[in-house]
């Protein structure tokens, strides 16, 4: 199976390394590995997207044009991706920042308050964490463990008074208890 993952926000929020993140799973897991970053010219407070790939088998290309799970972390980026992602997709918001989601035939969409989530809990700026996990127990892309080490191995040295914090974040999405956004 192949997951074509994007993931779309601002510059600062996180979004290239929640990708990053994901796509050391893959390499974690044995899997054929893509990741694609793309930001605007401001690297804070511009728009940044990553296409991250995971497969079984070679990966044609390492853009993500019509994915099959969509995390989106702020409105412009939800109105941008939405009418890309696949039947039968799935597209995760943070909805805290987005207000305004619509309900899209044949694409499963769930909201989590994330960055509300992180201010609650004394993690502001990882609500990309908080997403992350919720995307993991909405998907199945990898294990828990395989996520959690991915973590230890993308959070750089200069960051590691933030390991601990970053994987609280992730926890408090995987055991998020959504709902599906429907009519």
């Amino acid at each position: 199976m192949t997951m074509n993952m994007l993931f779309a926000g601002f510059g600062g929020q996180g979004i290239l390394f929640a990708g990053k993140v994901a796509a050391y799973t893959g390499l974690l897991d044995e899997k054929q590995v893509t990741w694609l970053p793309s930001y605007g010219p401001e690297m804070r407070g511009g728009t940044a997207n990553c296409s991250v790939c995971l497969s079984e088998e070679t990966i044609g290309s390492p853009l993500v044009v019509n994915p099959n799970l969509l995390l989106a972390m702020n409105g412009p980026s939800y109105h941008r991706f939405i009418q890309t992602v696949q039947m039968d997709g799935i597209t995760v918001f943070d909805s805290s920042l987005i207000t305004d989601a619509v309900y899209q035939k044949g694409i499963h969409q769930y909201g989590i308050p994330a960055t509300k989530m992180a201010d609650d809990n004394q993690l502001k700026g990882l609500a990309n964490m908080i997403c992350l996990g919720y995307v993991l127990q909405l998907t199945g892309f990898t294990s828990k463990e395989s996520l959690e080490n991915a973590i230890e191995h993308t959070v750089p040295p200069k960051k590691a008074h933030l390991l601990e914090k970053n994987k609280q974040a992730f926890l408090l999405g995987y055991n998020y208890q959504g709902k599906e956004l429907s009519k």
